[in-house]
């Protein structure tokens, strides 16, 4: 039987169509996709994302364990700061990509994919055995509500402290929002601004209220997992059961960057990331772009035009609400990842011409210094 987030109710009353989602019945959509993406690309939109994992880490080692455990350095994360980073199987594969946030000198909280909370916690717990920390799964505990798109600062402006909105890109901090404690984040999956809020099952329901009473000027409409989807795609960021998964490594998803070599006492999977990062590549993860109506999906082959060779597959794809066109994301082999190559696409049987383009797909424009200077990315 699928678990019922603490806003459950709330999403019958506004009627929406749910789907089971790693173990969960969620949100699919309110009224239509389109209507909720183009909300977060032009307004506001407000999510329930409370079916993601938080696991809390803490003690006097807790930095050093989670360096040993991941392939980032979250001892150099400063506390209010958050990273994203991976947990990597010993053979280099993705188990899952997370969040890190620093709350405290000796505390973090790692949010992980709904799908993977239990594999993310029971590894961690092997790998920081030995070390003075400990580790809680806080999930049942947590409530989250993000609200996204270029009017959420103006929504967030309603119902909390102004100091919230000095917040930047990937930090979190305490704060009062309608009158309720909680912690605020300014991260975001859909390539706009957005702050993601963290609370107590109890408070979500007041919560989620008042942020939407106060998006109704600015436009703000409740959205679902499906658009969820397209924003990510349009911003060109990786799904974990897609882009990622134990078959793939940072490197192979562009992603090598993300990976700290030379950490005191190394790191789960070290060895094998090395002889990754240093090995003639298999495949890259590319963007492709299409002037035809019909949308690739996962699992759709990618052809050479010229002599019908399979050259990749594709991870995700869709008509993209903000462009006009198909987009996908795929793997293809070596020499045929250059900006501007000509693919196929098999889309049930027919072929459809595309060319490989540089992602993100869309990006936001950011247009003042102030607004800048809060998006970039917190060390």
């Amino acid at each position: 039987m699928s678990k019922k987030a603490p806003l459950y109710e709330i999403h019958r009353a506004l009627d929406a169509s749910f789907t089971d989602y790693a173990d969960w019945s969620m949100p699919l959509r309110y009224t239509s996709e389109l209507a909720e993406h183009q909300a977060v690309r032009n307004a506001a939109g407000i999510f329930d994302l409370s079916h993601m994992g938080e696991i809390d880490i803490c003690g006097p080692e807790a930095a050093r364990a989670l360096d040993y455990a991941l392939i980032g350095q979250p001892s150099k994360i400063a506390v209010g700061r958050a990273r994203y980073t991976m947990l990597v199987h010993e053979t280099g594969g993705v188990l899952d990509d997370l969040v890190v946030y620093r709350l405290r000198e000796e505390r973090y909280l790692i949010v992980a994919n709904a799908g993977n909370t239990p594999i993310v916690l029971s590894t961690l717990r092997d790998r920081i055995d030995g070390y003075n920390t400990t580790i809680e799964d806080v999930s049942a505990h947590c409530a989250l509500i993000a609200v996204q798109g270029p009017k959420a600062p103006a929504v967030i402006r309603e119902l909390a402290d102004p100091e919230v909105l000095s917040l930047r890109y990937y930090a979190i901090t305490l704060a009062r929002l309608a009158g309720q404690k909680v912690l605020i984040a300014r991260t975001g999956y859909t390539g706009e601004d957005g702050f993601e809020i963290y609370c107590r099952p109890q408070q979500a329901p007041t919560l989620w209220q008042a942020a939407s009473e106060a998006g109704i000027p600015h436009g703000l409409l409740a959205a679902g997992l499906a658009c969820r989807d397209t924003l990510r795609l349009e911003a060109g960021m990786p799904l974990y059961g897609q882009e990622l998964t134990i078959r793939t490594t940072p490197f192979d998803a562009g992603l090598g960057k993300l990976v700290v070599f030379g950490k005191p006492g190394g790191f789960v999977g070290q060895a094998a990331l090395a002889a990754s990062r240093d090995a003639e590549p298999i495949r890259h993860l590319v963007g492709l772009a299409s002037i035809g109506r019909r949308a690739p999906r996962a699992g759709y082959l990618v052809l050479d035009p010229d002599t019908g060779e399979r050259i990749g597959e594709v991870t995700s794809g869709a008509l993209s609400p903000t462009l006009g066109h198909p987009v996908a994301m795929a793997y293809l082999k070596p020499g045929r990842t250059a900006p501007g190559t000509k693919v196929l696409l098999d889309i049930r049987g027919q072929q459809q011409p595309a060319e490989v383009t540089t992602m993100p797909f869309y990006r936001r424009p950011l247009t003042t210094p102030e607004m800048r200077r809060s998006h970039e990315p917190a060390q």
